[in-house]
């Protein structure tokens, strides 16, 4: 099967008249395990120590905390609080963890792997982290020197891929979207996790998938031959001095992760698949990335970001990062509370988490505003770049939008009001009738330039959702941080949503949906701490 990733985005649109394909019932019996690991790779236990973390969340903004030194506390603390687990939740003889990352359907396709050229306490190698335990599995030994050569002083390497089958078994066609959303959540969560400890994350855009692959040992056939594949998403440079170096190029630190000796064989995650999703294999071909040059983009001159809340640590606040199943219908958020929402948005030089994304914003948000005090209900746009407004401005064809300033609103922020009126309806119908985005105090959707992504290349539709997803961490996070809760909505009626805005081409796409507001508690479902039987000791 060959298709572009325009043909998969249509393909896989869900209509007020019918869904993308996906199963018609679920397989219980050939539901995909919930975590992968390596048998037979050296395990190495990681201390918890994000609690030791005081960095306050609104400092993650405002200042540079002093950097935290390279050893494996710190870097077990970073990945506790964004690969991590969050909670256990328990109903009868049910029981589930959830994640500091979030994901569709709590599936969790993204793995990461931590690249060392050698610290305090952890050897030069290639290591998985598997959440459930919290630890590292050694995959391969490096020599250290080779690596340290090529990377900046006190630097190392995240690596993220993607098992496509964990989401697939539950949605079908779709799925291949949600992987790459899942990405961008997680991305964020590594950067705001990096920044906690006054760390700095950038993505390595050059590299290509194949070189990523080599580097993860993804294309060992031997090490995944029962086992379901995982595809390369994403290399992320982790620096932690004060002083940001020279970025290295993906090609030199391949050559210096070569020698690598492998261990360990993954685990099968489904007895069997009783249904296959070609096209989501396709899709994926399709968008195989190439080496490209690096970008050079830089965000423009800003602001300072508005006030936020100033109490809460950003440990605390990546823990307890949750997806609110319902929304009470009542609670409302104030205009600075919504405002401040935007505006953590907008990239801004060396502040996180948009300072890891080497590229200009290519999503911008339509809002359906309910309860914010000071702002009229209704429709709203929102561009988070001048050549986003100019797009919005040329593409959303309906002659009853107004294009008004809101009054009130911070000069810097391109926030405009549509149409005044109550969008609950609509704002629910058009997320597959879902309540969430009618009951909460705003919901919108995440509108891409599309056809202008995608003249970089076909990687670039991976990139698009990897953007929507760190959009969804970052109104996580700050949701959290104003008492309220946040949920992503990956089920939206594609073109029924373009129809609204009167959007008759391909050069705005909505990618992801989201919605913030009071969240209902499910008091049947009991809470119990993520590590509560293998807590370990360890020093800040």
């Amino acid at each position: 099967m060959s298709v572009t990733p325009a043909d998969y985005h249509q393909r896989t649109k869900h209509s007020l008249n019918r869904y993308a394909r996906g199963p018609a019932a679920l397989d219980w019996d050939d539901q995909p395990e919930a975590f992968r690991w390596f048998d037979g790779a050296l395990r190495l236990e990681l201390p918890f120590t994000a609690d030791n973390i005081d960095t306050r969340y609104v400092d993650l903004y405002d200042a540079h905390p002093t950097p935290k030194p390279l050893n494996l506390d710190n870097l077990s603390a970073m990945l506790e609080r964004s690969m991590g687990l969050a909670a256990w939740k328990q109903y009868g003889a049910a029981r589930w963890a959830l994640r500091c990352n979030p994901s569709s359907g709590n599936l969790h396709p993204t793995e990461a792997c931590v690249i060392s050229p050698g610290m305090q306490d952890l050897a030069a190698g290639v290591f998985h982290y598997l959440s459930r335990d919290h630890v590292l599995e050694q995959r391969c030994t490096l020599d250290a020197p080779a690596l340290s050569t090529v990377l900046p002083p006190q630097a190392f390497l995240v690596g993220l891929s993607s098992i496509h089958w964990r989401e697939a078994w539950k949605y079908g066609e779709r799925a291949y979207r949600y992987c790459q959303h899942d990405c961008g959540h997680a991305i964020a969560a590594l950067r705001y996790a990096a920044a906690a400890l006054g760390w700095r994350l950038r993505l390595l855009d050059d590299c290509s998938d194949d070189t990523l692959a080599a580097m993860l040992g993804l294309d060992r056939n031997e090490d995944f031959d029962a086992a379901e594949p995982e595809q390369p998403d994403a290399l992320l440079l982790v620096e932690t001095r004060a002083v940001a170096a020279a970025r290295p190029g993906a090609a030199q630190l391949a050559q210096a992760v070569q020698a690598c000796a492998w261990s360990g064989t993954a685990n099968r995650l489904s007895p069997y698949h009783y249904q296959d999703w070609s096209v989501i294999d396709a899709v994926a071909d399709a968008c195989r990335k190439p080496a490209t040059p690096a970008s050079a983009w830089q965000a423009p001159q800003r602001p300072t970001p508005l006030a936020g809340p100033a109490d809460a640590r950003a440990t605390r606040i990546f823990l307890q990062r949750r997806s609110a199943q319902a929304f009470d219908g009542v609670t409302s958020i104030s205009a600075a509370t919504f405002y401040r929402m935007l505006d953590m948005t907008l990239p801004r030089a060396g502040v996180a988490p948009w300072d890891s994304l080497p590229w200009k914003p290519r999503i911008h948000l339509v809002l359906f505003v309910h309860r914010v005090e000071g702002i009229r209900a209704g429709l709203y746009v929102f561009a988070r770049s001048r050549e986003g407004e100019v797009l919005l401005r040329d593409t959303l064809n309906r002659t009853e939008f107004q294009w008004l300033p809101v009054d009130g609103c911070p000069q810097h922020l391109s926030l405009f009001s549509l149409l005044p009126g109550d969008a609950r309806r609509v704002a629910g119908t058009l997320s597959c009738h879902q309540a969430i985005a009618a009951d909460s105090a705003f919901s919108l959707g995440m509108l891409a330039g599309f056809d202008d992504a995608l003249q970089a290349g076909p990687w670039a539709y991976r990139q698009m959702f990897w953007e929507a997803g760190m959009l969804g961490q970052v109104l996580y996070l700050e949701a959290e941080a104003a008492g309220v809760q946040g949920t992503g909505i990956g089920c939206y009626f594609d073109d029924d949503v373009h129809h609204l805005l009167g959007i008759e081409d391909a050069r705005l796409q909505s990618l992801y949906h989201f919605t913030v507001g009071g969240a209902l508690v499910d008091s049947r479902l009991m809470t119990l701490p993520p590590y509560d039987r293998l807590q370990r000791g360890g020093a800040g």
